[in-house]
């Protein structure tokens, strides 16, 4: 009996409900909904698209990438070596002609160039 009483009441609340929301904005809504699902799903293809593209396109560069960064680091190896020579050489020439140079130019200079390395 309990039972059927709170049945009975619920059934009236859910009327009562039904009476507080038209059903044309229900539908509204329920058309809405769809419609923001539908460009959601579309942007999520596009963007699962754009995706792959991007994996593809680093898969072809990072090759080139990785190559390129190995002949750079060479390359600084090579130049950081040559100036170490070049500043040996200015030093011996210098402690053996000490005229050698204009004044400015026969003091210690210090390699001014950026450290690429460092953040």
């Amino acid at each position: 009996m309990e039972e059927e009483s709170i049945r009975e009441a619920s059934k009236e609340v859910c009327r009562e409900f039904k009476t507080l929301i038209d059903e044309r904005d229900l539908d509204s809504l329920k058309q809405l909904q769809l419609l923001i699902l539908g460009r959601l799903q579309d942007s999520n293809a596009v963007l699962s698209h754009f995706n792959e593209y991007s994996e593809n396109c680093f898969a072809e560069v990072s090759a080139d990438f990785s190559r390129n960064t190995r002949l750079l680091k060479s390359m600084k190896s090579d130049l950081d070596y040559i100036f170490q020579k070049l500043r040996s050489m200015k030093a011996k020439i210098l402690a053996t002609y000490p005229d050698a140079f204009p004044d400015g130019s026969a003091k210690e200079v210090l390699d001014r160039r950026p450290d690429l390395e460092m953040p």
